[in-house]
């Protein structure tokens, strides 16, 4: 990180005109130096959650094999602290088999959405090489909408 000339006590104190009025060299500082932070953040952020596995692995693996839990949240005490430890389920889904789980439910007569959330979905990268004929077809289906903006400012001698 570069020496900085816009503080954290004073980017904190400013508002968003304030910031949109500064000289767009010191908007690049800042920019560069919050994506700095935020790297490191992260860097830290995973070393600190590491050691904190590396401590509590064993007796949190004990307590989940005790309450018989495989995910969700589970608490232990280290003195005047309590750990607490969240392992969220991550649920994945063969697209291939639920493909041809759905086939047999059609062709037994049922409702596939009676079992199965079917969400339909077009790669625009495929619906951009369709011929027109066939992109007419889908245009009614397709609704775009803009995301959110990202910006990146870099100094001339930068480039």
């Amino acid at each position: 990180m570069t020496a900085m000339t816009v503080l954290p006590d004073r980017l904190t104190a400013l508002s968003v005109a304030d910031l949109a009025a500064l000289p767009t060299t010191q908007l690049a500082e800042i920019v560069r130096n919050l994506d700095d932070l935020l790297t490191w953040h992260k860097q830290q952020r995973a070393k600190v959650d590491a050691a904190l596995d590396q401590s509590y692995a064993e007796r949190i693996q004990k307590v989940r094999a005790d309450v018989g839990k495989d995910f969700g949240t589970v608490h232990i005490d280290d003195g005047a602290v309590r750990v607490t430890v969240d392992v969220p389920k991550r649920v994945s889904w063969d697209q291939t088999k639920l493909a041809a789980i759905a086939q047999r439910i059609a062709a037994a007569g049922e409702k596939v959405e009676d079992f199965i959330d079917v969400d339909y979905a077009v790669s625009e990268s495929r619906f951009n090489n369709w011929p027109p004929s066939l992109r007419e077809q889908f245009a009614s289906a397709r609704t775009v909408k803009p995301g959110k903006p990202t910006f990146r400012l870099t100094t001339i001698s930068e480039d």
